[in-house]
């Protein structure tokens, strides 16, 4: 699981039929938790706007963790940060 901060949004007018009705947002990854890439976009069912810190799932546990076993994910947010202490 990675921490990151969400900066921007995604609008895919064609896309996958199920990924119809998600909400896409570009989520920077904090530095310290950076495996491959500074930024990355993630699916998003729970409702973070930009600027707030999240929790991001990739994976099989990204789509698990948003209950979309058969879509085509590779990244969610799974959590809102609500106090980022110590995060930069």
């Amino acid at each position: 699981m990675l921490v990151g901060k969400v900066v921007g949004s995604v609008i895919s007018t064609r896309k996958s039929e199920n990924l119809i009705g998600s909400k896409f947002m570009i989520v920077d990854v904090l530095d310290q938790m950076q495996t491959v890439g500074k930024q990355l976009v993630a699916i998003d069912k729970i409702g973070a706007g930009i600027g707030e810190y999240v929790l991001v799932a990739q994976g099989s546990a990204a789509r698990i963790g948003c209950d979309m076993e058969n879509a085509p994910i590779d990244a969610a947010i799974v959590g809102i940060i609500d106090d980022g202490t110590g995060l930069e």
